[in-house]
């Protein structure tokens, strides 16, 4: 409970500090009259800089980076407490099938978030990156100009979104395939026992 309050808390802290844009980069300059200063990079700017698509792209990736993470570091923490305090099965317990699908359970949940966020987040960066480019190619019309001024905002922000939605895929695949082995080696490992109790059950009979 305390992992997921402090990922609301994250989301509304990034929600405000991002700003709403309804112009787009090239309308910006027309209005103000000026060129765009492109010489100071930040990576706030990098996402924000497009049209309200790749601003909604981009907080939906960020959302789902933020959720993958607390599910990795609930995992870790699962984790590190089996290590100092394994499971172990009783040859008086009962329901052994039972009580080894409680005690792997935990260490499966929201699993399939990490699994669905490693192969969906490249897609989504990657419509983001297709939608910027439109939007490139729409400003190139308006201005009649294809200067590095006016596209280069652009194209630096559609090829954002297919980076960020690679920060959110990568760790969430790398850690969906780590902890599923070590959840599968559990299982194993008590299923193990599980059969060695029933054999010895067996053996007093």
């Amino acid at each position: 409970m305390y992992s997921y309050t402090c990922c609301a808390k994250i989301l509304v802290l990034a929600l405000i500090s991002l700003p709403s844009f309804a112009l787009k980069p090239w309308e910006q300059g027309l209005l103000k009259g000026k060129k765009m200063n492109t010489n100071h990079f930040s990576l706030l700017s990098l996402f924000t800089s497009g049209d309200m698509m790749i601003l909604a792209i981009s907080i939906l990736l960020v959302i789902g980076s933020v959720i993958s993470w607390v599910v990795i570091v609930e995992k870790m923490r699962l984790w590190n407490a089996e290590k100092h305090k394994p499971t172990k099965l009783h040859p008086d317990d009962k329901s052994l099938d039972l009580i080894i699908d409680r005690a792997v359970a935990p260490f499966d949940k929201n699993l399939w978030f990490l699994s669905m966020a490693s192969v969906v987040a490249p897609f989504v960066g990657l419509f983001g990156t297709i939608w910027g480019v439109m939007d490139v190619f729409s400003a190139i019309g308006v201005t009649h100009s294809a200067s590095l001024g006016v596209i280069a905002p652009g194209l630096a922000a559609a090829l954002g979104t297919t980076a960020l939605g690679l920060i959110v895929a990568i760790p969430a695949a790398i850690a969906y395939q780590y902890f599923a082995k070590k959840s599968d080696g559990l299982y194993n490992e008590l299923d193990d026992a599980r059969r060695e109790i029933e054999i010895k059950r067996c053996g007093v009979k």
